[in-house]
């Protein structure tokens, strides 16, 4: 339909100010050219990468430690901006060899094992000094805001050895949308200062007004020190070890004025982030300590700060070490990702291009892992209502209800280069925000964060039913209010995601068949919270209309010419009558009508959509198919665990546990056996494992909650607080998995131990141990 058409059929939404706007936003061409977009010259994937992460600073590092020896993304970035884009240590101008290089099991530190290479000091001499003499061991971790590095050296020589140890360095100050490629045309002033005989000063003042600093600080001091440059001399005895600090702190504040950002930005959702304990750079004073010492303070606080947040969390032990090894992969990924805030820790959605807030991972990974630890949820719940919209703001895609789907702190986003300094462009998040209070409820029973956040649930059930159902039709459906925002606004989010069958662009608004599911979900679960909050008319209220939804989702969403759900109906009602997984998120949230689910499932799991890793975004087959796409035919895991988590709610428990056998047959093929963000589509071939897609973030959080979710998903796993009993619906385990053991889980005051065993294709529970009264049961 044509643009000044689409005006003459609009019709209003009210505003604020008693002014009117249009039910149109802007209109995508057929052939729209991705936006934000990735830009890869090199795959993430060509070599190993190590990530850290603290707060909101995070490290990408190669295998040695080091920084921009190769094109790609590594670095030290503090609040979106890359603050150190060089750090690589090198021996007689020489980068030492590797022997092992591994992430600490928390991913509390990356420890690098390293000697020298056959050295020759002079091109005409014998080698002077043979490899593997000298042992290099390095130990490199963040902590707020600051990453510390310790390099130690041993002689294993049987005489004295003096070396000249290097480290060059340098910061560009790139925001992270420049490192994906986004190209700029304006930038601020960088400057560079030796500051003090074992210190670099390197300072950039942005055109936001910002001012952005790193200072690199060496220990003992070098022999001599440039602006991007410190060279050593280190002499050694047989059997002598020596160590050198590097410590990278990063800081930023307002020009002029040594105002923090984050009170330049109070009214910002990323300010939250900011004020919040470990988030804002700097550290506390070292005035007067070696630089040996300050490594050895942090290193004692990160450790113990660790060890804080995962206490108390549940546990899993099973048969499988390899399983066990995935999963404590998995969960140190989550803990890592987790920032605090101060409305409680907040899960980062992914490293290195979503290291920030965003409110649908966050939503997902909390609900995923609400068994194992409830906290993500309330502090997800918690930040997400302090930062939802309250206003209509066309540039930031927000009106009054909506949940946040991003928040950036760089140069490019405060100044509005990228619309997502405070960005609510998602159709998804305000829905799935109500769904998760619902569900954490249920899980924990604390009735008064829900009363917290009960304003901030009206608001979004508000905006469901008038911003988000744009004409009135019971569905919710969006459109951009700015050419600057995302196109498509679900979790396929790409800019060619929503098509026809015949492959042409869906034009909006477009109501996706997921969000039904999700707002259908929220309904449900924000009656029960009605009652228990004191509101039983709009109980009654939410009741009827999520049974009306259900009926007209069947209705207008299924196609018996594809034997599913289909994809979405675009701006005429007209179906995308496309495979995809977006069914089984149907599912996942009980729209679904039962006599539906084993077609769904069906569907899902032939050959065209599964491909024996995984369930494919885009059937095999479809028009825009693509194995190698982002959302046109790869494999995402968190999407694989919400439609486990839906075939295990219309007990459809084997297909559940053949989704987790091929994520779990994944992990065995991935770095250090973490779950990607996504892998590509191409069908399982023997002797072979997946193929990975160039650009994925790994870590990912719902990827690291995915192994968790899967697990639940075939145990029937369900903790339902005001019953105080947790039950195991036809409960089963797949073939890798004899027994599991889960630790610690809780309900309540109470605590209790479960062992699961499988016999064939039965299984039997064990209560461990019990504390406090809480009921298990077993139900077949």
């Amino acid at each position: 339909m044509a643009a000044d058409e689409a005006a003459a059929k609009a019709t209003v939404i009210p505003r604020d100010d008693g002014t009117t706007r249009p039910l149109h936003g802007f209109q995508d061409a057929d052939e729209a050219l991705p936006q934000y977009h990735i830009e890869a010259q090199t795959s993430l994937v060509e070599r190993p990468l190590r990530s850290l992460k603290y707060g909101e600073a995070f490290a990408v590092l190669d295998t040695h430690g080091d920084i921009g020896v190769f094109a790609g993304p590594d670095g030290i970035y503090f609040q979106d901006t890359r603050y150190l884009s060089r750090l690589a240590f090198t021996v007689e101008d020489q980068r030492p060899l590797i022997l092992s290089s591994v992430m600490q099991d928390d991913n509390g530190a990356l420890s690098v094992d390293m000697t020298t290479p056959d050295i020759r000091i002079d091109a005409q001499d014998e080698t002077s000094i043979p490899r593997e003499l000298i042992a290099i061991e390095r130990t490199k971790f963040l902590f707020k805001g600051t990453c510390y590095d310790r390099i130690g050296l041993r002689n294993y020589d049987t005489r004295p050895r003096t070396l000249k140890v290097c480290v060059t360095f340098d910061a560009d100050y790139r925001d992270l949308f420049e490192v994906r490629g986004t190209n700029r045309t304006r930038f601020g002033k960088r400057t560079v200062q030796v500051a003090s005989e074992n210190q670099v000063q390197f300072r950039y003042v942005g055109l936001d007004e910002i001012v952005r600093s790193t200072s690199v600080h060496f220990g003992p001091t070098p022999k001599r020190i440039g602006p991007g440059r410190a060279e050593f001399e280190v002499t050694m005895e047989p059997g002598e070890h020596t160590s050198m600090f590097i410590r990278v702190v990063c800081e930023s504040h307002r020009a002029f004025t040594s105002v923090p950002t984050a009170q330049r930005a109070g009214e910002d959702a990323a300010a939250a982030l900011s004020r919040a304990a470990g988030s804002s750079g700097g550290e506390r004073s070292t005035k007067g300590l070696s630089e040996g010492r300050i490594f050895a303070r942090a290193y004692r606080d990160n450790r113990r700060d660790q060890r804080q947040l995962t206490a108390g969390i549940t546990t899993i032990i099973s048969s499988n070490d390899q399983f066990n090894e995935s999963l404590c992969r998995a969960t140190a990924d989550l803990y890592m990702l987790a920032s605090r805030t101060q409305e409680g820790i907040y899960p980062f959605a992914g490293i290195p291009w979503y290291s920030t807030v965003f409110g649908r991972d966050g939503i997902i990974t909390a609900m995923m892992a609400l068994w194992i630890d409830p906290n993500f949820g309330k502090g997800v719940l918690r930040f997400l209502a302090a930062t939802q919209a309250k206003t209509i703001d066309p540039a930031a895609d927000a009106q009054p209800g909506k949940v946040l789907h991003e928040t950036r702190r760089g140069e490019m986003a405060m100044l509005g280069e990228v619309p997502f300094r405070h960005y609510y462009g998602t159709i998804d998040g305000t829905p799935l925000f109500v769904m998760l209070a619902a569900e954490y409820y249920d899980v924990t029973g604390d009735l008064d964060t829900i009363k917290h956040i009960w304003p901030a649930l009206e608001l979004a059930l508000d905006w469901i039913d008038t911003y988000g159902d744009r004409d009135g039709d019971g569905f919710v459906e969006y459109i951009r209010e700015t050419e600057n925002g995302l196109a498509n606004q679900g979790w396929k989010d790409s800019h060619d995601s929503i098509f026809h069958t015949d492959g042409s662009m869906a034009k909006a608004p477009i109501a996706l068949c997921e969000v039904q599911g999700y707002v259908y979900a929220a309904k449900k679960g924000a009656a029960k919270l009605a009652v228990l909050t004191g509101h039983p008319d709009r109980a009654i209220k939410l009741e009827k209309q999520a049974h009306a939804l259900r009926e007209a989702f069947d209705k207008a969403f299924w196609s018996d010419e594809i034997g599913t759900y289909v994809l979405a109906l675009d701006g005429d009602k007209r179906q995308c009558a496309v495979r995809s997984s977006n069914a089984g998120h149907a599912l996942f949230t009980g729209i679904a009508k039962p006599e539906r689910a084993q077609q769904v499932a069906d569907q899902l799991l032939c050959n065209d959509g599964y491909n024996g890793w995984g369930i494919r975004t885009i059937a095999k087959g479809e028009a825009r198919y693509n194995p190698m796409s982002y959302h046109n035919g790869s494999i995402w895991p968190h999407d694989n665990a919400m439609i486990a988590m839906g075939f295990a709610r219309y007990d459809l428990k084997a297909e559940a546990a053949r989704v987790f056998q091929g994520m779990f047959d994944t992990s065995l093929y991935q770095d250090q056996k973490r779950l990607p963000e996504l892998f590509c589509g191409f069908m399982r071939r023997r002797q072979r494992g997946p193929v990975n897609y160039p650009v994925a973030c790994s870590p990912q959080a719902w990827a690291a909650a995915t192994p968790f979710a899967l697990l639940a998903s075939c145990l029937g796993l369900e903790i339902v607080h005001d019953k105080n009993r947790i039950r195991l619906r036809n409960p089963m385990l797949p073939r890798f998995l004899d027994a599991v053991t889960l630790y610690n889980l809780k309900l309540g005051n109470s605590r209790v131990d479960l062992r699961v065993h499988r016999h064939g294709d039965d299984v039997t529970v064990s209560v461990e141990r019990r504390i406090g009264d809480v009921q298990i049961s077993l139900l077949k």
